[in-house]
């Protein structure tokens, strides 16, 4: 009888539909203030380089992660698909994260290394010249557009105060060459971004074209270090040492 009161009068049910969620938050959410590290450590994870960070950018912008996810799930189609699943340390220094929810396109979780620089430039440029089957837009401009990074440091402060290990002073830096090494700790460093930004750009010349730096650049050296950071022999089971 007053199970049927309550759910008859609007008032009292909202009271008391808000005092289940309001506990059920805070068992899910209080524990988490107590808990040192959410994410196990992975080995290997560093943030991106300005380059990398600049291509995520335009990833982001052209819309890519709308057909494309960047989660493998512990399922056997996925592990023989695209390999190992996705590990939580993989998007620690993603903001906001490219999951994704919806594959027009294959997931590109572990599609850096996989084609070669020219690949991907052709790719960008004329998708059905590689893929015939592609529904994939063009996007030649890509190969057109100078890349703008004169405000490189201000993205990656801007990133810094969320929580990513960008270095801004000779203390951070030292601590970033203890986290990842003096090699990576150098391309993290906030003063020597555009520095670091057109030396790779330069060495790596992504978009095949060494006379300029171009969006292009930009996006293929994202692409091509997208699952590449982690040695998952390291972490095979062998559920997925079966299925390869």
């Amino acid at each position: 009888m007053k199970h049927d009161n309550i759910e008859r009068n609007l008032g009292i049910l909202l009271v008391f539909t808000m005092l289940a969620i309001s506990v059920g938050g805070m068992v899910e959410i209080i524990p988490l203030f107590f808990i040192k590290e959410t994410v196990e450590k992975v080995d290997g994870v560093r943030p991106y380089t300005p380059l990398e960070q600049r291509g995520r950018d335009i990833y982001i912008r052209e819309g890519c992660y709308l057909c494309h996810s960047q989660m493998i799930r512990p399922f056997r189609d996925e592990a023989l698909r695209y390999g190992h699943y996705s590990l939580a340390a993989e998007s620690k220094y993603d903001h906001p994260f490219q999951w994704g929810s919806k594959r027009t396109g294959p997931d590109l979780a572990r599609v850096g290394g996989k084609y070669s620089n020219d690949w991907h430039t052709q790719h960008l440029t004329a998708p059905r010249s590689l893929v015939p089957q592609s529904v994939m837009p063009n996007y030649p401009w890509l190969a057109k557009n100078e890349l703008k990074y004169d405000d490189i440091q201000d993205r990656m402060k801007a990133l810094r105060r969320t929580g990513v290990p960008y270095s801004n002073s000779q203390a951070e830096y030292q601590r970033n060459v203890e986290e990842f090494g003096a090699d990576v700790a150098k391309t993290l460093h906030i003063p020597d971004a555009e520095k670091n930004l057109v030396a790779q750009a330069q060495l790596g010349n992504y978009d095949t074209d060494p006379s300029n730096i171009t969006e292009m650049d930009a996006l293929v050296a994202y692409l091509q270090v997208l699952g590449t950071m982690v040695d998952f022999k390291k972490y095979d089971d062998d559920y997925f040492v079966k299925f390869r």
